[in-house]
């Protein structure tokens, strides 16, 4: 059968997607490389890289050429034209930054607050955050989308949140109303399970197919998983809420009974600071609030290991803090709690990322949109303005 002019934009189209998700996961690769990773011809390579550097998805360069023998296949390397508006909204915070393939941020800009937002003040803020932003990106520079990585239970089919504990949203069409405002595609998604994908590709969950990610924030505690290399979300997408366990003996959740705020007011009351300066002053003044919450962490880690058995669970925000000033005693705790056989294959390390995790997360879904099909992303045309994907 003589392949239909759909089939070859189809074959065509997924092509596209296995070169853009290479670049994107991998950061540079050489044409030579994507050649052997993809099983396409050079000819055809050169064809789809050069698409998709026409459409500003990937740049080509170069390679150094001492003591090179031949001629150096050109490097092809995530552009920084085409970027997602990544917004992690908190209970202190909203933090906005420009994300490029390649889990890379640029830029951002933040505004705090002393109490959590409401969703109206949210999405306010966030619209002139990103107003804020885009006027420091250069001109020529293509947003593809807006993604939110929300401390929240968000209902995986079309965004909603459900329920945020903290800021005391319940069933807010976050997306819909960031969209009207913005006038650009916004994916909504739980701050935890971005963070797991974002470690999972770019940092300390690299190679491990059973992970559990576990963010702590001003807003709690929250989790992601991954299991056999895929994120496992449960049937409405709220799986992973591990802050809403049950830790101590009294019955108190383990986001009630581990909170940054009491870490922030033991070392500097009411202050606004970030985790650099949280862990700094902890380090310098050491306090018995590292060791209570380590106790009570250890604890539920057992417990989670005992469920899940992965090969290494990957503690962000403040939780990475506790594990960094209290490493023995969380180890020890954690090795009374688990099982012996599970235990002995779970590895604790702390997030790689920092604090461009959730952002770096929040961009994931529209990213994995433009692989699905890197045409959305119009071709770029000399002297055109910049394009972004509407609504």
């Amino acid at each position: 059968m003589k392949p239909t002019g759909s089939n070859l934009d189809a074959v065509r189209r997924h092509n596209l997607g296995r070169i853009l998700d290479l670049v994107h996961r991998e950061g540079s690769l050489s044409r030579s490389a994507l050649t052997r990773e993809t099983g396409l011809n050079r000819s055809t390579i050169a064809a789809l890289v050069a698409e998709l550097v026409s459409r500003g998805l990937v740049v080509e360069g170069v390679p150094a050429t001492e003591g090179v023998v031949g001629r150096p296949s050109p490097v092809v390397s995530p552009s920084e034209g085409t970027v997602v508006l990544a917004i992690n909204p908190e209970y202190d915070a909203i933090t906005v930054a420009a994300v490029t393939l390649g889990g890379r941020v640029i830029e951002r800009v933040r505004r705090g607050f002393r109490t959590g937002p409401s969703v109206q003040r949210a999405v306010t803020e966030s619209a002139a955050l990103v107003s804020e932003l885009r006027g420091r990106l250069p001109s020529d520079v293509r947003i593809a989308g807006i993604g939110v990585a929300v401390p929240a239970l968000v209902r995986a089919e079309d965004g909603m949140v459900r329920l945020a504990p903290r800021l005391g949203w319940v069933d807010a069409p976050l997306a819909e109303l960031l969209a009207d405002v913005t006038g650009l595609p916004v994916l909504v998604d739980n701050d935890a399970s971005l963070g797991a994908r974002a470690e999972y590709h770019f940092g300390a969950g690299r190679g491990i197919d059973d992970l559990i990610y576990l963010n702590g924030g001003a807003s709690g505690i929250g989790g992601g998983l991954i299991l056999g290399g895929r994120p496992i979300r449960g049937a409405g997408g709220y799986a992973g809420e591990f802050g809403h366990t049950f830790s101590t003996e009294g019955g108190i959740p383990l986001e009630r009974a581990v909170t940054r705020d009491a870490l922030v007011d033991a070392v500097a009351p009411g202050a606004d600071i970030d985790d650099a300066e949280l862990e700094r002053l902890l380090r310098a003044t050491p306090h018995p609030i590292t060791a209570t919450h380590a106790e009570i962490l250890g604890r539920s880690l057992g417990g989670m290991i005992n469920i899940v058995n992965p090969s290494r669970i990957v503690l962000g925000g403040f939780l990475g803090i506790i594990a960094a000033c209290e490493p023995e005693l969380l180890a020890a705790r954690v090795a009374r709690y688990a099982l012996v056989p599970p235990g002995e294959e779970a590895e604790i390390v702390r997030a790689e990322l920092g604090a461009d995790l959730l952002l770096i997360g929040a961009a994931e879904p529209v990213i994995d949109r433009l692989i699905a099909d890197p045409g959305r992303m119009p071709v770029r045309l000399p002297g055109a303005r910049p394009a972004e994907l509407q609504r």
